[in-house]
């Protein structure tokens, strides 16, 4: 007679390597999730700093550029569905300060890629050194996600057409009658960067 022996996983065997499963997905997920959620922030981030780079440039080849240019200015130039000024939207703050919310003095624009493009309808490049500015907040997803972390990125448009992050400021940047001595590199959030 011959004895036919099969071989396979038990039961517990399995339950076992589900259990291990489990716990690398618990892990694993939530990571990769957010990194592309990041990844995602900071395209659209990018997307939208390159059409504020295109519109300057096509108000320079029109309008001179002087003390009192403003980032209104350049809205003509800009692809954007909606401009909000109503009070009732909010976004989060770019440096962890809670939210901002857009009415008459916090100018915002609703972006077709629904950013949210945040700017003082006040502030001007102040004079027309190389290091003067207009700044500006980006938040990618429009809506306030904490309110505390801040997930909104400030944006300096240089008078050359220079854009860099709050975080990156050359020294002595100056807009209106206010000048910043040094970068403030903690201000960036952590998902963003040039690179």
């Amino acid at each position: 007679m011959i004895k036919i022996s099969h071989s396979g996983f038990t039961l517990a065997e399995l339950l076992i390597a589900l259990a291990v499963l489990g716990v690398i997905a618990t892990f694993t997920i939530p990571k990769i999730l957010h990194s592309s959620q990041n990844e995602q922030y900071k395209a659209v981030t990018k997307e939208a700093s390159a059409a504020i780079a295109a519109a300057y440039q096509t108000y320079k080849l029109n309008n001179p550029i002087s003390a009192t240019t403003k980032l209104s200015d350049l809205t003509p130039y800009l692809n954007y569905t909606k401009i909000d000024t109503s009070g009732s939207s909010t976004i989060d703050d770019s440096q962890g300060l809670g939210t901002i919310t857009c009415n008459s003095n916090n100018n915002c624009l609703r972006l077709h890629n629904g950013a949210v493009l945040l700017y003082y309808d006040t502030m001007a490049f102040g004079g027309t050194s190389s290091t003067n500015a207009i700044w500006f907040n980006l938040d990618p997803d429009g809506k306030v996600t904490d309110g505390v972390n801040g997930k909104s990125v400030q944006i300096w448009l240089y008078l050359n057409g220079r854009m860099t992050t709050v975080g990156t400021i050359e020294p002595n940047s100056c807009w209106n009658a206010g000048c910043n001595a040094a970068p403030l590199p903690s201000l960036d959030p952590d998902w963003f960067s040039w690179q």
